[in-house]
Parts: structure tokens; sequence; C-alpha cells
């Protein structure tokens, strides 16, 4: 599946509660369709459904499922949680910069 990757790390960025899976989907067509390359929603949420539906029914899930149509990760799930320590890390490394307030004066004041 194309799309797992970005249902994973949407879905941990949910936390608890989860997403539907119509935000799931828009989360995803948002992030990789473009002017050049464009995508069909129908076509990314079929496939999104798709893959949340294997991904919720294997021997150990990493997703499941908080009611109908609602997806949530599953913390008890090694994966899950060697995915979050990685993407905690990826964040750690990458902090955000700030630019130095300009404290100059003005000319004409």
């Amino acid at each position: 599946m194309r799309f797992e990757k970005d249902i994973l790390l949407i879905l941990i960025e949910a936390g608890d509660n989860g997403l539907s899976v119509n935000k799931i989907s828009r989360h995803v067509f948002n992030t990789h369709n473009s002017f050049f390359l464009p995508l069909d929603y129908e076509k990314v949420h079929s496939e999104v459904l798709q893959c949340l539906q294997k991904m919720s029914h294997r021997s150990e899930p990493m997703i499941g499922k908080v009611k109908k149509g609602v997806y949530y990760i599953n913390p008890a799930n090694q994966q899950v949680k060697q995915l979050k320590l990685k993407f905690i890390d990826e964040e750690e490394e990458n902090p955000i910069i700030e630019k130095p307030k300009d404290q100059s004066l003005y000319l004409f004041d």
C-alpha cells in the first residue's frame, strides 16, 4: 500500500480518540495532491479504506476501530511503540529554530 506510512503518521498525531476514514482520506489526499500530479479523491478514499481494513484485520493489528468508520493507532502493538519512538526522535532532531527578533532602529519614527 502506498499510503500506509502516511496513515500511521496521521493516526499517531490524532492520538487515542482516532479519526474517521473521511478525515484520514482528506489528510492523505491533501498530502499527495499537487497541481502537476492531480489525484482523484474517490480513488484515494477507496485506497485508504482498503489499507485501513487490511491493517486492522492482521493477527497483531497496528490499527484498531473505535466505532464504525473511526480508526485509532493500537498502543499495545510493539511496532507502533517503535514507530512512535522514531517519530519522537525525528521531531527532536529537527527543532524549530526561532529567528532573532529585529531590534534595529527605524530611520523614520
